[in-house]
């Protein structure tokens, strides 16, 4: 009984991490679209980018204990590593101003973040 409390436990930081990775990539979304109209943008996106970088870094917490303490599925630390791994590319590319990447990588991160979530 208590196994399968933790279980449970395990699972629900696992679908609270992926909820909270979608919502700052969306949120940078927004963001990005306040850089373009007015002067505090690009700080607000730049916070923004260290909240969504430190969700994916949770994801991948949440993931590693769903799975060994947690009795779940490793395929979610795939997954998670696999976000991480994006937020990295996207970070570089953000500081590098290479907007032709950088924009279409944010909007496969949102997807691929919404479709874990439905997965979840």
């Amino acid at each position: 009984m208590a196994t399968q409390a933790t279980t449970q436990h395990h699972f629900s930081l696992l679908r609270i991490a992926i909820t909270l990775q979608t919502l700052t990539i969306f949120l940078q979304a927004v963001s990005a679209g306040i850089l373009l109209t007015a002067s505090y943008g690009e700080t607000l996106h730049s916070v923004g980018a260290r909240v969504m970088y430190g969700a994916s870094m949770l994801y991948v917490l949440a993931a590693v204990l769903a799975w060994k303490p947690g009795g779940g599925s490793p395929r979610h630390i795939g997954q998670a590593s696999g976000f991480l791994a994006l937020a990295s590319i996207q970070v570089v590319l953000g500081i590098a101003h290479v907007p032709s990447v950088h924009l279409p990588l944010g909007v496969l991160m949102f997807g691929l973040s919404v479709l874990a979530l439905a997965r979840r």
